[in-house]
């Protein structure tokens, strides 16, 4: 079992994908860095949660 995300991250990240789906991409670091240009959020470990989350989801779609 994994970590469970919270609404936050889930919420966040939705609405990153929505605006932007063109600009991520399955390569975490990628994902990484558009995450820290759009949002200004104050921890690293909250950016890097939403992009790991962004990531997967990319993945997840692509699969299908």
């Amino acid at each position: 079992m994994g970590r469970i995300k919270t609404q936050l991250i889930k919420r966040s990240t939705r609405k990153l994908l929505e605006a932007r789906r063109s600009s991520f991409t399955t390569d975490f670091e990628h994902n990484k860095k558009m995450t820290q240009e759009m949002l200004n959020f104050p921890g690293k470990k909250l950016r890097n949660i939403i992009a790991g989350y962004a990531t997967r989801l990319v993945k997840n779609e692509k699969e299908i």
